[in-house]
C-alpha cells in the first residue's frame, strides 16, 4: 500500500481519459506548455532588460557580522 504500481496508474489514466476525454486533456497539455513557454520567454525578457542595463541577475552577497543575530524592528505596544 506504501508504493504506487505501474497498474495503479494505467486504472488512473484511463479513468481520467474517460471523465474528462482525450480532447479537453489535448487542449488542457497545450494551453499548459503555453503558459511554460510564456513564463520562460518573460524570464528571458527580464534577463536581458537586466543585461541591458547593466545590471547583473544575482545580487552580490552582503556582509553579516555575526549570524546569530537578528534584525527586527520593535515597536511600541503602548501606541494606539
Amino acid at each position: 500500500m506504501g508504493s504506487m504500481s505501474i497498474w495503479h496508474w494505467v486504472i488512473v489514466l484511463v479513468v481520467v481519459m474517460l471523465i474528462f476525454g482525450t480532447k479537453k486533456i489535448s487542449n488542457i497539455g497545450g494551453d499548459l506548455g503555453k503558459a511554460v513557454k510564456g513564463f520562460k520567454d518573460g524570464v528571458k525578457g527580464e534577463e536581458e532588460k537586466n543585461a541591458a542595463a547593466g545590471q547583473s541577475t544575482s545580487h552580490p552577497p552582503q556582509q553579516v557580522a555575526d549570524k546569530t543575530t537578528i534584525d527586527v524592528e520593535a515597536r511600541d505596544k503602548s501606541r494606539h
